[in-house]
């Protein structure tokens, strides 16, 4: 094995041992053992076990900021760079759960490296672009870009470590509920959500026909009960006018 396989052999057994123990409760021996190496070999590539996580850290860091960044500039629509972006994160989870599991805790203080918190604090910088552009578009005050950034880039985070243990629904069926919530906001949230414009498009024909016929069912109804008023209303006034006036008071009633 050349030295560049033997480096890549431990990055790779070490992130499956941070992402099970942490840092902490991870040793060179342990490292070592699961490699077939002596302890020395690790030191030699790497100083020791928090120079290795520090490597490991930084190509998760710089693997999931790739691919969110690489989303949200794909996107032609603010909309869909959101899916994307939110799509981006599930896939990285889905196919790097150990990565994850090693970003989600905070880098340890010796080796130099981000934090997950910073992780997110890139990624809220890119998103702040692309809402600064949305808001002027609609004449809102770019100001308040950054703080909805970080809303958003929070929102989706904390659903991906939910989603890291549960892994239901899927993660297309994730993306699109998250996309619900933060492009509609709660009073506007589709029934059912997709990332397909077609289908999405198709749900809302849907929803605008059993609105219209909903709509005419009430109008109906309010006819109905309209006309069963004014029936009872000339009802009422023909046994008002079949009675007669009553006498006034104090008229002496008529003598036979």
């Amino acid at each position: 094995m050349t030295g560049r396989e033997r480096r890549e052999q431990l990055l790779e057994i070490g992130r499956t041992l941070f992402a099970e123990r942490g840092l902490d409760g991870t040793t060179v021996e342990d490292i070592a053992h699961r490699a077939g190496v002596s302890k020395p070999v690790v030191y030699e590539h790497f100083g020791g076990k928090e120079g290795l996580y520090a490597v490991v850290v930084d190509r998760e860091f710089e693997k999931l900021l790739e691919l969110v960044t690489d989303a949200l500039n794909a996107g032609s629509h603010y909309r869909q760079k959101l899916e994307k972006a939110a799509l981006a994160l599930l896939e990285y989870i889905e196919e790097s759960s150990d990565g994850f599991r090693i970003l989600v805790r905070d880098s340890h203080g010796g080796t130099g490296t981000g934090s997950f918190a910073s992780l997110l604090s890139e990624i809220a910088g890119q998103v702040e672009h692309v809402l600064a552009g949305e808001f002027d578009r609609h004449g809102y005050d770019d100001k308040h870009a950054p703080m909805y950034a970080q809303m958003l880039v929070g929102m989706v985070a904390l659903t991906g470590q939910w989603w890291l243990d549960v892994r239901r629904p899927r993660r297309e069926e994730v993306a699109a509920h998250v996309v619900n919530l933060a492009w509609n906001g709660l009073s506007a949230l589709e029934p059912r959500p997709t990332l397909d414009p077609r289908r999405r498009h198709k749900e809302r024909e849907r929803l605008r026909r059993l609105r219209e016929k909903e709509a005419a069912k009430q109008e109906k109804a309010e006819g109905r009960a309209a006309a069963k008023a004014e029936k009872a209303q000339r009802r009422s006034r023909r046994e008002d006018s079949d009675e007669g006036p009553e006498p006034a008071f104090g008229t002496p009633a008529p003598s036979f």
